[in-house]
């Protein structure tokens, strides 16, 4: 059992967006395994009140969509009404697109970035605003490898996870001296929900794990270790670091996926 297994989390409230499946699920039953109580969002409320169930008395849900500011806000005083103070929160959310800056759009491009790096700004802001008033806590901001490795066809993605990193550093300085930490943590390939045609394709595992000292995929389970272990006391001294889950890609060099996404788009324009 490791250390923050074994010292837990007590009864805090914990926020996860993009709790009902795949790295957000599995950080949602790590840190209630730990004694947390956990509210998950997202858009589908059939989807999180479902893992809710599955997590068990721990867990309550509510519907979230992190474009939407109100929304976020009140899944935010959903989580302190239901659940008590918010200390805890990771920001899951995300989506993802194919295109070069060739054959992509400006609203493709526009609608990444409001999700995955607006979203957590969203997201970000409201926790800050609610564990100011709690006297403290601890934020972990999902990002991935493409946030400092080049993916060739994935511009706007990996342009939104650049910005998840920095905006987690900058944070983390903002938001110090209130005793709130702000970590992000980078998984590689991870089969869930959003990379299943990627994991469903030989020839995308195969690029992924010839970049991989430890040559296999993730699992969700891996990455929420290392957010479980950010989010707890023993990390007390650790904010503002991007730290990567990814069976070493990212001291290595991106996928280069252009041979499988080529048929899907339109020629470069």
């Amino acid at each position: 059992m490791s250390a923050a297994a074994s010292t837990g989390f007590g009864s805090r409230a914990a926020l996860v967006t993009g709790g009902g499946t795949g790295i957000g699920l599995a950080c949602a039953k790590a840190i209630a395994a730990r004694g947390a109580r956990v509210m998950l969002a997202g858009r589908r409320e059939e989807v999180v009140a479902k893992a809710a169930a599955e997590i068990g008395a721990n867990a309550a849900f509510v519907r979230c969509d992190v474009a939407i500011d109100a929304s976020v806000e009140a899944a935010v005083a959903a989580t302190e009404s239901q659940l008590g103070p918010l200390r805890l929160a990771v920001n899951a959310a995300g989506t993802g697109n194919i295109g070069s800056v060739l054959n992509g759009t400006a609203s493709e491009f526009q609608a990444i970035l409001d999700t995955n790096l607006t979203g957590v700004y969203r997201s970000l802001r409201a926790e800050a605003r609610a564990m100011k008033r709690a006297g403290g806590g601890a934020i972990v901001n999902i990002s991935s490898i493409a946030g400092t490795l080049t993916h060739r066809w994935m511009s706007a993605y990996c342009a939104s996870k650049a910005g998840v990193n920095m905006l987690t550093r900058c944070a983390a300085d903002d938001l110090g001296e209130h005793g709130i930490r702000v970590n992000a943590v980078m998984p590689g390939l991870v089969p869930t929900e959003l990379t299943g045609g990627m994991v469903g394709n030989p020839a995308v595992v195969d690029e992924y794990l010839r970049r991989m000292p430890i040559a296999r995929l993730g699992t969700p389970e891996d990455v929420a270790a290392l957010v479980a272990f950010l989010l707890a006391d023993e990390a007390g001294w650790i904010t503002g670091q991007v730290i990567g889950a990814d069976g070493g890609h990212t001291i290595r060099q991106g996928p280069d996926l252009v041979p499988v996404f080529a048929p899907l788009l339109p020629v470069e324009r």
